[in-house]
């Protein structure tokens, strides 16, 4: 719990320090691909999080990865993490991040899950879809699940909704075992 109510503080501030300067976008992107940069090696989690390592070599490791990567103000906040101890936050601290910009620019994130790969075609029709019915622009976040056998399931926020055979399926099923 305090872990995540500071991951909020850094996360405001940062949040704040992009909608000052107008890169709420740029920052966004720059952390989510700090963000998985460090997942893609679970190593380098290790190493910031391992209290034994000390800040100038998890500082030097940062320097080599991004210095000159990142904007200035991104790349000292990664430092200010390592000083402060709380690097180990940064994946939440992105996400937060990540609500924090899309609440403010109108943008919701929309969950598709399909049976098969949706197509550009396809992704292209559902966020039209979803922008209509949402009035807001809506990034979409793409699952395969191979048991809806066909159709889409849609999440925004703690809204369902479920177009796939599998779904109708269901449906069907329940109504004519209630109909007996």
């Amino acid at each position: 719990m305090l872990n995540l109510q500071l991951a909020h503080k850094y996360s405001r501030a940062i949040f704040e320090l992009a909608q000052e300067e107008g890169k709420l976008a740029q920052y966004g992107k720059e952390l989510l691909q700090v963000k998985k940069d460090l997942e893609a090696v679970p190593a380098a989690v290790s190493f910031f999080a391992n209290p034994q390592v000390e800040r100038k070599a998890k500082k030097e490791l940062v320097k080599k990865m991004y210095e000159g990567e990142l904007s200035q103000s991104i790349y000292h906040f990664l430092l200010l993490l390592v000083d402060k101890r709380r690097f180990a936050l940064l994946s939440v601290i992105a996400e937060q991040f990540r609500e924090m910009a899309n609440a403010a620019q109108g943008i919701v994130i929309a969950d598709v899950t399909t049976a098969q790969p949706a197509t550009e075609a396809q992704q292209k029709k559902i966020a039209a879809k979803l922008e209509a019915v949402t009035g807001k622009k809506v990034e979409l976040r793409l699952h395969e699940n191979k048991a809806l056998l066909g159709g889409v399931v849609v999440k925004i926020g703690d809204r369902r909704i479920d177009g796939s055979v599998a779904g109708r399926l269901q449906a069907l099923q329940k109504e004519l075992l209630t109909s007996k």
